[in-house]
């Protein structure tokens, strides 16, 4: 009979302990919630998205209110946080459970991060970037870009400046302005089929594409909630044939648009973890989206089925000859290795170790950028800075976490399992290590 009482004593200690954990959760993410909404009244960039509580939403501040910044009282309230997110017994939580309470720690030190950088706090690049997006991108020496570049000087036509005969090759691909939103429009719908033949998306999803222009990036994913998203293509730029795909997969399917939609579903609607209401820039949580969006490419167009998809489809509806997308996608899988020169070009800029004509010099050498395209990236830097790992180091660490769950010899329908997984998740990204 006692060990019968003691068994039931147990079992209801442990349910109370869950109970507990998980309301305390709650009560901490709401006020994580509140907190990130409080930051942004500060910095107008802060908040990407928000579907939550009208009733949550801040007033407006003035010009004259910003300026008496209340850098304590959020640090305060943000450490208040870690410290009650520490206390709960992990012991008692499911292992979801545990994602997201290591999901609350990430976000609400990002957070936290972020309040010292409004503040005027300066910190090293590599900091920044470890605290507001989880991550450190590997540093790279001039040495290893240079090889890069050897390879590229003997497969591009002609003599000469690399960057410039690079730049002289592509002008060949570049979209007529007049068959741009036809080619875009294509290719996403390409791109949400591939998806849904592989993730279910709640019936009501839906998007709608504008083109703008004088923007720091080349596209943006805005997401309103309900499965809504707006995307929208900056055409500063000329837009390469290749950008088609990359802009409708990234952005959309199984992109940002998915990762939204499916969050949003499956924790913020189906579980009410309201910490998925909010979507903060400067956060764990962007590393993966933009990494996973970037890889998420590769996922919907494996092998050689994008090159065989644009030679037959794309090309000839921008009028362009097909028969040069295998020399074009040889010089571009080249090229994109030279992605995380932009990183290490930012980082010592961005650390006061070279200038800004130094590091446009760099991103025209090792990127291969034109002057303008420097000039962006630049901008790019300057008003998002350490974001800028999260697409290339993101996209390494999500293609290196699926893979080593798929293997080798993985079918396609198994990697699009595990991305799936990854992107409906709490994950942050030290769980892709």
């Amino acid at each position: 009979m006692r060990s019968v009482i003691s068994l039931f004593l147990l079992v209801f200690v442990v349910s109370c302990s869950i109970k507990n954990g998980g309301s305390e959760m709650q009560e901490i993410a709401e006020k994580y919630v509140k907190l990130v909404l409080k930051v942004g009244q500060y910095d107008g960039d802060v908040v990407d998205a928000y579907h939550g509580p009208d009733e949550w939403k801040p007033a407006e501040l003035s010009e004259n209110e910003k300026v008496n910044f209340p850098k304590d009282q959020l640090n305060n309230e943000a450490q208040s946080l870690i410290k009650k997110l520490n206390a709960i017994d992990a012991a008692s939580l499911t292992e979801l459970e545990k994602m997201r309470r290591n999901f609350l720690l990430k976000h609400i030190t990002a957070i936290d991060m972020k309040i010292k950088m409004i503040s005027g706090e300066k910190f090293k690049f590599d900091e920044e970037s470890k605290y507001l997006s989880d991550g450190v991108a590997p540093h790279y020496n001039k040495e290893h870009f240079e090889k890069i570049l050897s390879k590229l000087d003997n497969l591009l036509p002609g003599k000469g400046n690399i960057g410039k005969r690079f730049e002289k090759f592509r002008s060949q691909f570049v979209i007529p302005t007049e068959k741009l939103d036809t080619i875009f429009t294509t290719a996403i719908t390409e791109c949400r089929k591939r998806t849904l033949k592989y993730i279910q998306l709640p019936e009501e999803e839906n998007f709608v594409v504008e083109y703008v222009k004088d923007k720091p990036w080349g596209a943006y994913n805005w997401y309103k909630g309900n499965s809504f998203s707006v995307i929208q293509v900056n055409t500063d730029m000329p837009i390469y044939i290749d950008r088609a795909v990359d802009l409708a997969s990234h952005e959309g399917y199984p992109g940002h648009h998915v990762f939204n939609a499916l969050l949003e579903k499956n924790l913020l609607k189906e579980k009410n973890w309201i910490e998925y209401s909010i979507y903060p820039l400067f956060s764990p949580m962007s590393l993966i989206a933009e990494g996973s969006a970037n890889y998420g490419i590769e996922v919907a167009f494996p092998g050689n089925e994008r090159i065989e998809y644009e030679k037959e489809i794309l090309f000839p509806l921008a009028g362009m000859d097909a028969s040069k997308a295998d020399k074009y996608y040889e010089i571009l899988e080249l090229e994109s290795e030279l992605a995380f020169a932009r990183n290490d070009g930012s980082r010592k800029y961005l650390d006061g170790e070279i200038s800004r004509e130094e590091l446009k010099k760099w991103l025209m050498k090792y990127n291969l950028y034109t002057p303008a395209r420097a000039d962006q990236a630049i901008a790019f830097a300057e008003k998002y800075r350490s974001y800028l790992i999260n697409y290339n180091y993101g996209k390494k660490l999500s293609r290196d976490f699926v893979e080593s769950k798929v293997g080798t010899e993985g079918s396609t329908a198994k990697r699009w399992e595990v991305f799936a997984d990854l992107i409906s998740k709490p994950y942050t990204p030290s769980d892709l290590k």
